[in-house]
Order: C-alpha cells, then structure tokens, then sequence
C-alpha cells in the first residue's frame, strides 16, 4: 500500500508518552508495514537498519514491544493487517462487478450478433443482462474441509490446530470471492483450494526453501496476497 488514512488524534492519545524518537520510530514502522503488507522483521537491528534508525535500535525495540505483536513470521499490528485486508477486499470487489458487467455485455452482443437477419431487433427494455456475480447465492463456505485440506497438502507450513474466528473470517470471505466471481458450487470450489494449496506448495519462498521465513495459514488467505500467490507472484525463485 502507497497510501493509508492517518487519524491525528488516534495516533496522538496513543503516543503521548513516547520520546521524540519513540515516536518517529514508531511511524517508520508504521509505513513500512503498510509499503512491504508483510510483518517486520524480528531482528531489532535489521529493521532499525531498514527504517533508518541505526543508532536508534532499543526505540525500535521498545516501540515494537508496546504496538506489535510478535509472531513466529515477524511483527504484526493488528490494525495495519485489517486496513491492508480492507483494501484488499475492495480491490476484489471491483475486479468481479468489472468481470461482471465484461460476462453481461458480451452475452447481450453474442444473443444480438445470433438473432436472424430479417428479425427486427429487441427493444432496449427487453433485454435482459444480469448481474452474473449475483445471480445466484454462493455455497457457505465449508472451512474445516479447508482447513483439513491445508493442513494434509502443505505439511511443511504452520499447521493450524485453532479455527478461530479470525480464521474463519478470512477463510470465508476468500471463499466468496472465489465461487461468486468464477460462480463454482461447492464441489468446484473444493477443487480450485485443493489447486490452491498445490500451487503454494510448489512455491520454494512460500514453503520456505529459500529462505528461513515461510507462509503461514494467514498469509496465505490475506486478501492482499490471495491473488499474488495465485498469479504466481511468489513462485520466481522456482525458476
């Protein structure tokens, strides 16, 4: 992300108490959590040097300590995770109401370019074109067959042994947004997750192959990364 909302006194009922360098500390993270939509780096020093506060590094630290929290894969803010999924959602939405209305008006021009010759045209008002990514309601989401699924074909990852709430959340909107816009039924969706997981697995960054980091469960379904694996975005080490 190149851009996100910045509320002044949120940040500044938060950040009262913090040093001069605590607090630019704390929004250099701030930003690079938001550009790289990855957790920071665990290594203090690694980050400080990232963010250009070398000689600064216990700030980093102790800002670290107070609003991140700390995971096997990097540090992480809740808040920055929920605005990048948010976006991310949004971005989804769009790409199906634009493939949408493209399935809409191809097959308005397809039933016209078949109509007979000699046949005086339909009136405007007659013609039907639906919303194809709404015409039918989706199947729920069936999320522990999922899970399982995940968990069976990528061993080497995380395995997940909580579904909590957060997880199901992710795991149902990437559901959606799957058999709304290709409009699967269950047992075609099913199929694309079970492609999913296989194509992850082939990912030597993903899987941890070339380097020490490796995905994890909620990686994978963040909506910011969902369509990257899936366009092969993390697959360029393969080569």
């Amino acid at each position: 992300m190149h851009y996100y909302q910045f509320n002044i006194g949120d940040y500044q009922s938060h950040t009262a108490h913090l040093t001069e360098m605590e607090d630019l500390a704390y929004r250099r993270l701030l930003d690079w959590a938001y550009l790289h939509e990855a957790p920071i780096p665990l290594d203090a020093e690694e980050i400080s040097r990232l963010i250009r506060m070398r000689s600064h590094s216990e700030c980093v630290a102790s800002v670290l300590r107070e609003f991140f929290i700390r995971s096997d894969e990097g540090w992480l803010s809740a808040r920055v995770q929920q605005e990048i999924e948010a976006v991310g959602i949004k971005k989804q939405k769009a790409r199906a109401s634009a493939n949408a209305r493209w399935n809409a008006n191809a097959l308005r021009a397809e039933s016209e370019s078949n109509a007979p010759i000699t046949q005086d045209p339909l009136p405007k008002t007659q013609v039907v074109t639906p919303d194809l990514a709404t015409a039918r309601s989706s199947p729920a989401a069936p999320i522990s067959e999922i899970v399982e699924m995940y968990n069976k074909i990528l061993p080497m990852l995380p395995q997940v042994t909580v579904v909590s709430d957060s997880r199901k959340r992710l795991v149902s909107s990437r559901w959606r947004e799957v058999v709304t816009t290709d409009k699967l039924d269950r047992e075609r969706g099913l199929e694309f997750f079970e492609w999913f997981f296989k194509h992850v697995r082939k990912s030597k960054f993903l899987t941890g192959q070339a380097k020490e980091w490796k995905a994890n469960f909620e990686f994978l379904f963040t909506a910011s990364k969902f369509p990257k694996i899936i366009e092969g975005a993390y697959h360029e080490d393969n080569k």
